[in-house]
């Protein structure tokens, strides 16, 4: 599968995700063993003191470290766990997560994210880390857990 093929396919994935659309994520890179996720900083995503909210700065690593895992384990993967440092609160127009692949496996993909925010052309700062162990699921297995009573 070529570059723009992938690009395409993760923003399909990216867009049937409504939390995704909610915050008005994009997928602007996508390429084997890495996922670069941009989200316009707006209003609603701010906390008291005028800073982006860290449950959104925190969403910006989960899901730039799940697409980067994607790209060496295919579709069907979830985040089984991760981990972010908050490093400076973040003000300006857009975050940026920036994910690489530090490791891979057959089933799961131990994988690194930054977190930018940037203001205008301005230079871009960072403003958490974060680095997280994507796994591989089935699509049989989430449906068979969707509809088994509780």
């Amino acid at each position: 599968m070529g570059g723009h093929e992938l690009l395409h396919l993760g923003e399909k994935v990216l867009a049937a995700q409504p939390f995704s659309r909610l915050v008005g994520a994009r997928l602007v890179q996508f390429q084997p063993g890495e996922a670069v996720l941009e989200i316009p900083v707006r209003q609603e995503l701010l906390q008291q003191n005028g800073f982006v909210h860290g449950g959104v700065l925190s969403y910006a690593a989960d899901n730039a470290l799940t697409f980067a895992g994607g790209t060496v384990l295919g579709p069907n993967v979830l985040t089984s766990e991760y981990k972010i440092n908050y490093l400076r609160p973040a003000v300006g127009e857009k975050l940026i997560g920036r994910a690489t692949v530090v490791h891979a496996g057959k089933r799961q993909a131990v994988c690194r994210c930054d977190v930018f925010v940037a203001k205008g052309s301005a230079e871009e700062v960072l403003c958490a880390t974060a680095q997280g162990t994507i796994v591989m699921t089935s699509p049989e297995s989430e449906t068979a857990g969707a509809t088994r009573p509780g």
